[in-house]
């Protein structure tokens, strides 16, 4: 999407990801090849470039290294190694006096004796609410902290966050901060209600039905929350929970939207969010280009068991319900598809536009209700 958005503006882009190392090339997209567990010698291996953009969370510390080599903007290492951190942001959050539930480091499951029921344990460095698990007792807690273990390398398994359980509504809010400022993009709603015991995205909706008042406090303590990390150049991600107490901030990334749910904005004059996005790496002033009057939304289709994918049935049918752009199903026939926590990925996305959130939200049910996916049961290994 950011190579067509480049050519659209006749940028020239040159990509840098984590590639097999022995084949030269292997997609013929001549990107430089980089390790993101290696920021440092990565950073040395971005070439000359006027901007710089990260489209993931491991590659922000590669491209904060790199900006700072090359003398161009985007946020300092120190911070986006802040947004990686789980338990580093949390402690941020809470020097800055932002609303935050009771927290602390859990080095083995003998930590379930002074936990705050319910409470949620998180891995440090992971996304997409992989391995994030509430347990309601200290039998949860067990069970939870050995599973999460289970999922991660021997340097990632030192200690894993525990944080009292936060009630209320779930959103998402994408922006970009220039010098320090940030200027937002888009509020989501998260229609689905996310208490667990596992916390599977599904649902994003622009614009929030919220009331102003809840807008204006997203939006203050999101700005907070970019200032207590020091965020400062570049893309930003949040998501928070919102009650009677407050916003609590979940996250910051210093990274866009991920997968392909960034199609579900656009702004006006038809431009993507990667087309903003390039301009503002350049440095162009973006704070005028606002969101179309249309609401939209993404449907991020969750995978209702594992096992392997085979067949989906119904897309034609769900195509044609009225609202619906489009159906792009990502899983790949004898696919291993693994659901959370472990899991890492959707079977695919549905998008939707309409003139109300509701419109928007009731087709992107009806698509995903004559979707009709085949999931072989994998057999064990004896």
């Amino acid at each position: 999407m950011f190579a067509r958005a480049a050519d659209k503006l006749g940028i020239a882009l040159t990509l840098a990801t984590d590639r097999c190392h022995i084949l030269e090339d292997p997609w013929a997209d001549r990107a430089v090849p980089i390790r993101f567990e290696d920021p440092s010698g990565s950073a040395e291996k971005i070439p000359e470039c006027s901007g710089i953009i990260a489209v993931g969370d491991r590659p922000t510390l590669v491209a904060a290294l790199a900006a700072e080599r090359l003398g161009i903007p985007f946020h300092s290492f120190d911070a986006v190694s802040a947004c990686n951190n789980k338990h580093a942001a949390r402690e941020r959050f809470r020097a800055a006096g932002l609303p935050a539930p009771d927290a602390f480091l859990a080095h083995d499951h003998s930590a379930s004796a002074h936990a705050p029921y319910p409470c949620v344990l998180k891995p440090l460095g992971l996304s997409a609410s992989r391995g994030v698990i509430r347990a309601n007792d200290e039998a949860g807690f067990r069970a939870a902290f050995a599973r999460i273990r289970a999922m991660l390398s021997h340097d990632q398994a030192q200690s894993i966050q525990v944080e009292s359980f936060i009630e209320g509504r779930e959103f998402a809010l994408e922006g970009v901060v220039t010098e320090g400022d940030l200027t937002v993009l888009a509020i989501f709603d998260k229609p689905d209600p996310l208490d667990g015991p596992f916390f599977e995205e599904t649902i994003y909706i622009t614009p929030s039905r919220e009331g102003d008042e809840t807008q204006r406090a997203i939006e203050q303590t999101t700005r907070a929350a970019v200032k207590a990390l020091g965020l400062s150049y570049g893309p930003i991600h949040a998501e928070m929970r919102v009650n009677n107490a407050g916003v609590f901030m979940l996250e910051v990334a210093a990274r866009p939207i991920g997968g392909l749910c960034a199609r579900a904005l656009r702004f006006k004059g038809g431009t993507s969010l990667e087309e903003l996005l390039l301009r503002h790496a350049l440095g162009e002033d973006v704070s005028g280009l606002t969101r179309e009057e249309a609401a939209s939304g993404v449907m991020m289709i969750p995978i209702p068991r594992g096992g392997i994918y085979e067949d989906v049935r119904g897309e034609d049918v769900a195509r044609e319900v009225p609202g619906i752009e489009d159906v792009i199903v990502t899983a790949k026939r004898g696919q291993k598809i693994v659901p959370l926590p472990e899991g890492a990925s959707y079977l695919g996305f549905i998008f939707a536009r309409g003139a109300e959130s509701a419109d928007v939200e009731a087709a992107l049910r009806a698509a995903h209700a004559k979707l009709d996916f085949q999931i072989a049961q994998m057999l064990p290994v004896v």
